[in-house]
């Protein structure tokens, strides 16, 4: 079994890839998806997060966007704006259609794990999503204009807001989801994807004995880093490493994660860095980590498998 820790479009793009090839190694794979970025809208229950996990598994998601559901229309959005309600967060109809189909389940006494595995199923996904806990973590931005939910601050406010800090609302009282604990110490090789490392990787890392079944676990931690010649290819974490003291480097993520790290993929541009991480006691892979096309992507994820000797 193949565990992977995810978060967003850089996780769904290398779990892509591991799709397409995961049934030639004879693995099963399960995905550990950060739920810390979850919000309400419109009374609705939504998970960006396991959605574009779940979507992309599912061969609907739409690339362009890199979220929501190919081909989705936004005629409930564009009434709701007539109404006057804010419509910031974009939600498509099909899209719109999976939240209210969670928030019900939910209100109907399912966990979030539970109705996670249901509409995976639902959709024909064949690799387990499991959300990295059944209680409410929030992840918070603390900037010069106060304390501001993930969306808020990266959504609406086009993450513009210089980062003081990071808060994880409800982490320390949080419990790892069924199946989390337990994929994470009989898996042959563990993935952290190239996710945002603070508030995709590091949320799932702030719930209690996630990181410490990390350093437990038999099978080899592999991480692809998210940062390319000192900056992210898509999303905020550069800046959230800098403004939280981080140094905005491949190095810098490895930094992070090195207490539980085996191997660590990072790209050609970031050559130079090699000896500085394989200092943190980590072997260094060197190759392209860019995935701009599907050949790409599945290039990557072979070459993960093969690391883990898998």
């Amino acid at each position: 079994m193949i565990t992977c820790l995810a978060g967003g479009v850089g996780a769904a793009r290398l779990l892509e890839g591991l799709d397409k090839i995961v049934d030639e190694h004879g693995e099963e794979l399960t995905v550990i998806v950060n739920t810390g970025d979850d919000e309400e809208f419109f009374g609705l229950h939504v998970s960006p997060d396991i959605d574009i996990i779940t979507y992309t598994l599912a061969g609907i998601v739409e690339r362009e966007r890199g979220w929501g559901i190919r081909g989705d229309t936004f005629a409930c959005l564009d009434m709701l704006a007539r109404l006057g309600c804010e419509t910031w967060f974009k939600l498509g109809d099909r899209d719109m259609a999976i939240h209210i189909y969670r928030t019900w389940r939910l209100r109907d006494g399912a966990t979030l794990s539970q109705v996670t595995a249901e509409i995976a199923a639902k959709l024909g996904v064949r690799h387990k999503i499991i959300p990295m806990s059944d209680d409410p973590v929030k992840t918070h931005i603390k900037t010069p204009a106060g304390l501001l939910p993930f969306q808020r601050y990266f959504v609406e406010r086009g993450a513009s807001d210089e980062v003081l800090d990071v808060v994880y609302v409800g982490s320390d009282r949080a419990r790892p989801a069924s199946g989390v604990i337990e994929s994470i110490l009989g898996a042959e090789g563990v993935i952290i994807c190239p996710s945002n490392p603070i508030v995709s990787i590091g949320t799932i890392l702030a719930v209690p004995g996630v990181r410490e079944a990390l350093r437990k676990t038999s099978g080899k931690v592999l991480a692809i880093s998210p940062i390319i010649g000192g900056a992210t290819v898509k999303g905020p974490a550069d800046r959230m490493m800098r403004g939280l003291g981080i140094e905005v480097s491949a190095a810098g993520v490895a930094e992070l994660y090195k207490d539980f790290l085996n191997i660590y993929v990072m790209d050609a541009q970031d050559a130079e860095l090699r000896e500085k991480v394989q200092s943190m006691g980590v072997d260094v892979h060197i190759t392209n980590t860019l995935m701009r096309s599907l050949e790409d992507k599945k290039r990557l994820a072979q070459t993960c498998l093969e690391l883990l000797g898998l």
